[in-house]
Formats: structure tokens, C-alpha cells, sequence
């Protein structure tokens, strides 16, 4: 793993904690107020919009300015984007509604599997080949509930220069595609504050929270729905990975 340019961080100024004091106060509010909101709605409704709702103020609280380009599928969806920072999440399944994949080392934590399951997340077991059919079926409810599902093939964030190869293992549980499904790679741009807001290396996940919560400046992002993967592009998940690999690459370097 890359090795984190902000492992020695400036200090944070005063203003700095008291832009994180205020933010972290509007996050709890909007936690406190969407959560019985959730449980009102879930017995009318499939797809429980307020997960959704919830990570896009996440979003805006955050100061992320979110602009898209392209077409995305609008229903039935395998979104494969690249992979920046923890603030990915929040702008894709505000703009998207979008459920994620996530490994199942994350549902160790309680709380945060708890988190996670609101928003339909699919917790995938790579190393428990008995579980690939479980989970085949987790995958094609998610995408009928939410309309779509995110997987971060490179597996890690990176430092929103470099793209690290595709890994195909993470694709395995979407392989054969199930019938009506299109598969649509992303391309996440946060433009010149990239390195900034990148998440890499050895830097703690409260740090990289702070950092990024004392910001003054907005962080824009631009979305790329880029072209979905077509005929042959489609044939395993080794091709699925290099092609959406290609794609954003492709998109980058124009």
C-alpha cells in the first residue's frame, strides 16, 4: 500500500475544530432524525429511501460539490468506480441510491454492520467458497431493492492519481451476470484537491476525518457515468475487471 502523504498532518487550527465541532453535530443530528424515519417507512416500501437520504446530507455537511457527467443505468446496475477516500459512499448513494459491496472483515464491527445493513450492504466472504451462492442471491436482492450495486474492484483506497489494477476475486460473487443486469464503470474525480482528500496509506480513519471535516474549502467532485460494458466485455469477471479498468483510464486521460 502507498505509503500516506499526510501521515505527519498539519495541526488543525481553531477554526479548523470548530468547523469539525459543528459538522460532526449536524452528522448526529441527521443520524438521530433519519433513523426513526427508516423503521416508519420499512414495512411500505422496498427500497427505503432514507439510508439514501441520510449519506447525501452526509454529503452536503461534508462539503462535497458533486457535479456528474454521462448516463448511468437507471435500474439494474453494477457500478464499478474507482476509489478515493471514504467520501465516495456518501456522494454515490446520494446521487444513486446505490447499495455497496464491502468485505466481511467490516462486519466484525457491530455498530458499523449495523450502519451498513440500513443501506442494503453485501457483505462478501472471499476466502468461504460455500458462501459464493448465498451471496450471488444477496447481490441480485440489493439490486432489485436499491436498484443498484457498487463494488470498488481496486479493493483500497488510493491517492486519486494512480488507478490500481482491477481485482477480478472481488467481481466473483456477479459471475455469471444475472440476466437484465448492466455493468457500468465510474470514474470519481475530485479534480486538484485529489491528493488532499485522499484516503491511503498509514493514516488513521479518525485523521483522515478530521482533516477533511476542518476544510473551509468545498470539495468538488465530478461523477463520470461512463459507457456500460458491452458483448464480449462481459464474458467473466477477469474481463469485466480489465475492461472497466480500461474505461476509467481511458476517461482520465482525455
Amino acid at each position: 500500500m502507498t505509503k500516506s502523504r499526510h501521515s505527519a498532518s498539519e495541526p488543525i487550527s481553531m477554526f479548523g475544530w470548530l468547523r469539525i465541532s459543528l459538522r460532526s453535530l449536524a452528522m448526529i443530528t441527521l443520524l438521530v432524525a433519519c433513523i426513526p424515519l427508516y423503521y416508519i417507512w420499512r414495512p411500505f416500501t422496498a427500497h427505503n429511501p432514507w439510508p439514501g437520504r441520510f449519506l447525501s446530507g452526509i454529503a452536503r455537511i461534508i462539503g462535497l460539490q458533486i457535479t456528474t457527467a454521462g448516463k448511468r443505468v437507471q435500474k439494474g446496475a453494477i457500478l464499478l468506480p474507482n476509489h478515493v477516500s471514504w467520501l465516495d459512499i456518501p456522494a454515490l448513494a446520494g446521487l444513486t441510491g446505490t447499495a455497496f459491496v464491502a468485505q466481511d472483515g467490516l462486519a466484525a464491527h457491530g455498530w458499523l454492520r449495523w450502519l451498513c445493513r440500513l443501506n442494503d450492504t453485501v457483505f462478501i466472504a472471499r476466502d468461504k467458497r460455500a458462501s459464493v451462492s448465498r451471496q450471488v442471491d444477496q447481490i441480485r436482492e440489493a439490486i432489485r431493492e436499491t436498484g443498484s450495486l457498487t463494488i470498488f474492484p481496486e479493493g483500497t483506497t488510493v491517492n486519486g492519481i494512480d488507478l490500481l489494477p482491477f481485482k477480478s476475486s472481488l467481481l466473483s460473487a456477479i459471475t455469471p451476470l444475472p440476466a437484465g443486469i448492466s455493468v457500468q464503470p465510474v470514474w470519481l474525480d475530485y479534480g486538484v484537491d485529489s491528493e488532499k482528500i485522499a484516503w491511503i496509506g498509514d493514516e488513521p480513519g479518525l485523521d483522515n476525518y478530521l482533516r477533511i471535516a476542518a476544510r473551509s474549502a468545498r470539495i468538488p467532485l465530478t461523477v463520470h457515468f461512463l459507457d456500460p460494458l458491452e458483448a464480449d466485455a462481459l464474458a467473466n469477471r477477469k474481463t469485466m475487471a480489465a475492461r472497466a479498468s480500461a474505461a476509467i483510464l481511458a476517461a482520465k486521460n482525455v
